[in-house]
């Protein structure tokens, strides 16, 4: 049995939303104009309130992915990280993810944001697990769509069970870190749930429930 730490991304390891920034630098640089920056907002204001549909907003997310090169796509990506990301990195979160490396724990990141936004942050971090929403990839290209179930709400623990199957992981015990409501069923599932930085909804349930309440930022 091995011991198990996750970790939610967006607004829990990173101060802001992968999503969101890297629609807010499509639009910075020009490359989408300010209605997608719109459509985002109300899409996020969604997930905040707990009554986003995903695919509809995957597929909102995922279109400009096919529809540029990956040569194009991967230059972005690199500008996208040095100017919203790398700011926004909490060393907090490094020394929380360093004590549970230190512990030998299998360290995880769970997203619902997907793999092309998320790959290169989670290896910021240092970690080389990560179950985020698939973007389908067919002969050298995105095809704007979804591949497999999305790693959201519920999705997160199937997500993380067909992982921890696939790879013939017994779980120990496990600890999730998480910022949002959304996230309940794998705080749920976990051991150890500790909301981070929570919005109202989670602190509201992790006072009731007296899970842990900490700060990143």
């Amino acid at each position: 049995m091995q011991d198990l730490a996750i970790f939610d991304l967006d607004d829990t390891l990173l101060r802001g939303d992968s999503d969101v920034l890297w629609g807010e630098y499509l639009v910075d640089e020009g490359i989408l104009d300010n209605s997608h920056r719109q459509r985002h907002q109300e899409y996020y204001q969604q997930y905040e309130e707990g009554t986003l549909d995903i695919m509809a907003f995957l597929e909102f997310q995922l279109e400009i992915l096919s529809q540029h090169p990956m040569q194009q796509l991967d230059e972005w990506r690199d500008d996208y990280l040095n100017k919203k990301i790398k700011p926004r990195l909490l060393s907090k979160a490094h020394d929380l993810i360093n004590h549970h490396r230190e512990q030998g724990r299998i360290l995880i990141i769970v997203t619902a944001t997907n793999n092309f936004v998320t790959g290169p942050i989670a290896k910021l971090f240092d970690i080389d697990n990560l179950i985020a929403t698939e973007a389908e990839f067919n002969e050298g290209r995105y095809t704007g769509k979804v591949s497999g179930i999305p790693s959201f709400q519920a999705g997160k623990v199937t997500r993380l069970i067909a992982w921890l199957e696939k790879n013939e992981i017994e779980p120990g015990e496990s600890w999730f870190y998480s910022d949002s409501h959304n996230d309940l069923p794998l705080l749920e599932w976990s051991d150890n749930p500790v909301a981070v930085d929570p919005d109202d909804q989670l602190r509201s349930v992790a006072e009731t429930q007296d899970w842990p309440i900490i700060s990143l930022r």
